[in-house]
């Protein structure tokens, strides 16, 4: 047991970190789910207070949050929670590298799952040829730039203040619920056909479509916090490389730079020679638990700076929801 769970190695922190995001965001989807049943039962069912935690999944009508924030000095009082999450994975980005890849993002818990699950199923995972990993890794560039022209180029102050105004909005994370709840066979179509890439290739939707984890990515890069390597200590065994989610050459690099890099810390675990290989912070080593008590600091720092400052409960009103939620079908 010893040999697969060492507490002293930070990887094993994360990988616990990141499982229990994943329960609580669990938790909270059944939560937000009867909390919206006890609407659309007319009050038959009981009553249970909405979770703001499930705002977390609407990162497009965020990106329209601050973008209303940043122009009119607005902060959305609909949905602020999903504002100050959006914030906090920005924040994160830009001082720990994409580690909301790597320990709070669902997705990337079940994909990171699943292509571990192919490696026993399979002895391995494969990789797709060089010359089309890199056409398709663009793609969630060109979703991100998408997104990024239409709603930060394209919409006019107006047209902002129009969404965050609207029915629809208000009810964005009932919708959101009711894509998971009554699916589409086209939907679970799609879903099933990820998760089976997702067995067979690392983070194949991360790698290749997720506009969140590219604009998470290029925010990286100027983070102070990167993985370096000690020459002098490396042995070029190549462990760090065989490791690496994210098909990073971490032998061949004094320092990584990749937008790629998730800050998961498998390959400074992986790494067998004593110094050679750190998370570092202005290239001066850190041990990695260090990485990880900032990651989960800042996380649990923006959502409390949220609840203080009166930016995480929503201003909808019992009432809002009577009315509103009954209608989410035809909104």
């Amino acid at each position: 047991m010893n040999k697969k769970i060492n507490w002293q190695n930070a990887h094993h922190w994360r990988l616990t970190i990141q499982w229990l995001f994943f329960g609580w965001c669990l938790f909270l989807g059944i939560q937000f789910g009867l909390f919206v049943r006890h609407f659309e039962t007319l009050g038959q069912t009981g009553y249970y207070p909405r979770p703001p935690g499930v705002e977390g999944f609407l990162p497009i009508g965020s990106l329209v949050s601050l973008k209303t924030w940043l122009f009119t000095g607005h902060f959305d009082p609909v949905h602020p929670a999903a504002l100050v999450l959006f914030l906090t994975f920005l924040a994160m980005a830009l001082l720990t590298k994409k580690s909301f890849c790597s320990f709070i993002c669902p997705v990337g818990t079940l994909s990171e799952g699943a292509w571990k699950l192919g490696g026993r199923l399979f002895g391995r995972n494969f990789r797709i040829w060089r010359s089309l990993d890199l056409f398709m890794q663009f793609t969630k560039y060109a979703l991100l730039f998408f997104f990024v022209k239409l709603i930060l180029f394209g919409m006019p102050v107006f047209a902002l203040r129009e969404f965050i105004a609207a029915p629809y909005w208000a009810i964005a994370d009932v919708k959101m619920l009711h894509f998971f709840t009554e699916m589409s066979t086209s939907s679970m179509v799609v879903i099933a056909v990820l998760a089976v890439l997702s067995v067979i290739y690392k983070n194949f939707w991360c790698r290749y479509l997720c506009p969140y984890g590219a604009l998470l990515g290029l925010l990286s890069m100027l983070s102070l916090f990167k993985v370096s390597r000690k020459a002098e200590c490396c042995t070029s065994c190549g462990a760090c490389s065989r490791a690496c989610p994210a098909q990073i050459d971490v032998q061949n690099k004094h320092c990584v730079h990749s937008p790629e890099c998730t800050g998961c810390l498998t390959c400074v675990g992986s790494c067998p020679e004593q110094g050679a290989l750190a998370m570092a912070f202005l290239k001066q080593p850190l041990p990695g638990i260090v990485f990880v008590v900032i990651v989960v600091i800042l996380f649990g720092g923006g959502v409390l700076a949220g609840m203080l400052g009166g930016h995480w409960q929503s201003s909808l009103t019992y009432e809002d929801y009577q009315h509103l939620i009954p209608l989410a079908r035809q909104l």
